[in-house]
């Protein structure tokens, strides 16, 4: 942590992913060296020796020790509870940052008072872009965008590097105000995991507040490291918070229809045989409770 008044405050949630989060953290030491600010890792209980890693070799940073995986939104607030800075930056563990992004994130997000969060462009380690911003979230629209708008979105923002408004911003990497997050009510902890960003997101917009993506700031991020081991588990929350986003902010049509995709996936896993192991019994009942939640 840097000396003097604090201007910013990153928060990173982690489980179960040292080896990304070490690396994240000495990325953060050289991007930020000149910048007062403090760094707070919320540890989900994790088995991997994740948050004595973060005390031996970064003792500036505060940790909170979790005793079990308490969810993202949940952590995450917790760290903003701790958080004492005008300006707070949620970040992902899995993600590398380099010199200049910061001071080119707190430049547009000071320079637009009607600013409610800014985030960089997200580049894969392979160099392609990843689609972390967008507009309406419905069924449709996210079909569409799996299919070809993912695509044409990430050739426009190559093209393109003008500051651009969006509808919601990923929360791999999102600059705000910790002023905003209050008024806003955080996070919805009634999510686990996936959705929540978006979320958020609607709720500043909410406020009367904006969003931009920044494609003259970028970082790497290697996407998903906490959840790739337990992809069954994983694929069970984004469901379980896709349909729970839909009741919130969807309509009655979106949900009808992702229900009738889920019924054909699940069937599909039933056939995989991914779901048949003792050890999934339960998660395979949790599965199909999904499709019968109204």
């Amino acid at each position: 942590m840097s000396s003097g008044a604090l201007e910013l405050s990153v928060v990173l949630v982690s489980y179960n992913g040292r080896e990304l989060l070490e690396a994240c953290l000495r990325s953060l030491q050289a991007a930020l060296s000149d910048l007062p600010h403090e760094t707070i890792v919320v540890d989900n209980a994790s088995q991997d020796g994740s948050a004595d890693m973060v005390t031996e070799c970064f003792p500036l940073v505060r940790l909170v020790r979790n005793s079990e995986n308490l969810g993202y939104p949940k952590a995450n607030n917790q760290g903003l509870a701790a958080a004492r800075s005008t300006y707070v930056l949620l970040l992902n563990p899995d993600t590398e940052m380099a010199p200049g992004v910061m001071d080119r994130l707190l430049a547009e997000m000071k320079s637009r008072p009607d600013a409610g969060g800014v985030s960089p462009v997200l580049r894969l380690p392979s160099g392609k872009l990843q689609v972390s911003f967008g507009h309406k979230v419905d069924f449709l629209t996210e079909s569409l965008k799996k299919l070809f708008w993912n695509r044409r979105l990430s050739r426009s923002v190559d093209r393109d590097k003008k500051a651009r408004e969006v509808l919601w911003l990923g929360g791999a990497c999102l600059l705000t105000r910790r002023d905003i997050l209050a008024k806003a009510g955080g996070f919805d902890e009634r999510f686990f995991l996936y959705f929540e960003d978006i979320d958020l997101c609607y709720r500043i917009r909410g406020l009367g507040l904006r969003l931009f993506l920044v494609p003259e700031a970028e970082i790497q991020h290697v996407g998903g490291a906490s959840t790739s081991a337990a992809s069954l588990f994983s694929r069970y929350h984004y469901r379980r918070s896709q349909l729970y986003f839909y009741r919130k902010h969807g309509s009655a049509l979106s949900r009808w229809a992702l229900k009738a995709y889920l019924g054909v996936t699940f069937c599909g896993l039933l056939l995989q045989g991914a779901l048949h192991r003792a050890d999934d019994m339960e998660l395979r009942k949790q599965f199909f409770a999904l499709l019968r939640e109204k």
